[in-house]
């Protein structure tokens, strides 16, 4: 099997995938650390017949796979603990790659003597395909997995989570909706399944996100000797919003996340949303550790931990990655666009090292970043029309400032993301026609997903623009200011998560205020230099104040794992 590495690999040899006596640390989460393509298969030449003789041809064999590596936190802290724990990752299998992988991986088992039952019980995968991760990918029914990922995960709770819904209209939760709850119902009790059979007795589980509220819960009721903890990515609903759920529902999810003995949030406000909660809509007890501060939540003689763990940015990574051949070169690609001139004029010697661009050589347009996926919460259409009142009603800027926007597509198997895609093309087309020059594009707009490039706008930035109407964290808030060359101000939304540690060094807006936003990016552009680098600084220092690993071991720590 080909294996392609990602951005960021556990650098970390194989480990037996032998389940032995059962894993010490586990992991749940809809996503695993690897995924799997299927390579097209051997064609025939087009200028041959097929014959009777192909019917006899040898077998091809099973399908190839190729397999692509991913990073983050929580890669990162499986590989800080250790092989002595015997760390086990359970995830699903999210497309055909990865189901043939699951398949394949039984099959293997079974050759060698071992007993996988592949499905919805899954296999391990080879560890030299996963960065040594011993990793159980579960083949869930498509149609299940379909129906408890688009249609609740993603269409009901990120919803409720993010506050989108059009309430004049939506929610109507209907037949449908009971048939897709169902669905989320089993998806999730395959998960506790998996986890009840892999761990050792007393073992960690960390269970992520909202794809995963029903399992601690579960995990509860089928080994009630795990430590258990939740983890939330999401922000979490308010008490009259997140009630908009049919009742037994919102009940489930609740109940569902205090089966665990901790529950795990990234800010303090999204732990207190989710307390509110128990306490309205349950009736729970919760009180407040006068010398921690940590709330509890206390149900049925049951006592759950409310945690708090601000993910940040990996410093080492991102600034050893940022200055590497690739992204010097989008970042000269960038910078020539920025210009208006071709790539190859800018390509000249840099203070930065040798081959970079000097950072306004030849030019010296300002640089507002952003970049996302195109999902709803991220507020992009907002983010440009604010952009089109500052040229409009700041002359001055026109042709002195650039807008490279990444706007890379998510979700578009879902009609309403692939509406909202389109618009934010639309929109950046308009501001476009309407103010360019021939020397000069006011929005560069990227929607093909790249890191590389991602990181070489990161560098050039001279303000970053992060206006979410709502989001659990957003950690380009937090990497921006780690990467840029020369100070980058953040325009930064009071509704991001990340407010909650860099508010006091950015120009915070109301992320609804179109015209508040214009005139945060001219004060950002107009801030001076020095101040501008002294705010860059505490930014980063802020935004690496919890790294991955150190993110992930804290939350094992809490629960008495490490």
């Amino acid at each position: 099997m080909v294996s392609e590495h990602s951005e960021q690999d556990a650098a970390e040899p194989a480990r037996d995938a032998d389940p032995g006596p059962g894993a010490q640390v586990l992991v749940a989460s809809n996503r695993g650390p690897v995924s799997y393509a299927l390579a097209p298969p051997p064609s025939r030449s087009p200028s041959r017949t097929p014959t009777p003789d192909d019917a006899g041809a040898p077998d091809p064999g099973p399908p190839v796979l190729t397999a692509k590596r991913g990073g983050g936190g929580l890669v990162s802290g499986l590989s800080a603990i250790g092989a002595d724990a015997r760390a086990v990752w359970v995830c699903a299998a999210l497309g055909d790659g990865d189901r043939e992988a699951v398949r394949q991986a039984a099959a293997r088992a079974g050759a060698d003597g071992q007993q996988e039952a592949g499905g919805p019980a899954g296999a391990l995968l080879d560890p030299a395909e996963t960065g040594g991760q011993r990793v159980r990918m579960l083949d869930i029914a498509p149609e299940v997995f379909a129906s408890a990922y688009n249609g609740i995960a993603n269409s009901v709770l990120w919803f409720v989570h993010h506050l989108l819904y059009q309430t004049p209209l939506e929610p109507a939760f209907d037949a449908e909706f009971r048939r897709e709850w169902e669905a989320y119902e089993a998806y999730n009790a395959a998960f506790a399944d998996a986890l009840a059979r892999e761990a050792a007795p007393g073992a960690a589980v960390l269970v992520q996100d909202y794809h995963l509220s029903l399992v601690p819960a579960l995990l509860r009721e089928r080994r009630p000797d795990l430590r258990v903890g939740h983890f939330s990515h999401t922000p979490w609903a308010p008490p009259d919003y997140f009630r908009m759920l049919p009742d037994d529902v919102a009940d489930a999810v609740l109940r569902g996340i205090l089966g665990g003995d901790r529950a795990g949030f990234l800010t303090a406000r999204w732990a207190e949303a989710f307390a509110d909660c128990c306490a309205r809509l349950l009736g729970a007890r919760v009180e407040r550790d006068a010398a921690s501060g940590e709330l509890t939540v206390e149900l049925d003689g049951r006592t759950t931990h409310l945690g708090v763990y601000g993910l940040g940015a990996d410093a080492e990574f991102l600034r050893e990655r940022s200055r590497a051949a690739d992204v010097v070169e989008r970042r000269t690609a960038l910078r020539a666009q920025v210009e208006g001139r071709d790539a190859d004029a800018t390509a000249t010697p840099s203070e930065g090292g040798a081959g970079e661009p000097a950072r306004d050589a030849g030019g010296g347009r300002k640089v507002i970043v952003r970049v996302d996926r195109t999902e709803l919460s991220k507020n992009i259409v907002r983010g440009l029309l604010a952009y089109r009142r500052l040229l409009a009603d700041r002359p001055e800027w026109r042709e002195r400032v650039v807008h490279v926007a990444f706007a890379y597509p998510s979700r578009q198997d879902l009609a309403v993301y692939r509406e909202y895609t389109q618009e934010v093309q639309r929109v950046a087309d308009a501001i476009n026609g309407e103010f360019g020059t021939p020397g000069w594009r006011p929005v560069v707009l990227h929607v093909k997903d790249d890191f590389a490039r991602s990181l070489a706008a990161y560098r050039i930035a001279d303000v970053a623009l992060v206006n979410p109407i709502r989001d659990g964290m957003n950690l380009v808030a937090k990497e921006v200011p780690v990467v840029s060359d020369a100070g980058c101000a953040l325009v930064l939304s009071r509704e991001a998560g990340a407010y909650a540690e860099l508010g006091d060094d950015a120009l915070t807006v109301n992320p609804y205020d179109v015209r508040a936003t214009a005139d945060a990016l001219h004060e950002a552009l107009t801030m001076d230099a020095d101040e501008r680098a002294a705010r860059t600084k505490r930014l980063a220092a802020a935004a690496t104040a919890l790294p991955p690993k150190q993110w992930f071991l804290a939350q094992l720590r809490a629960l008495g794992a490490a």
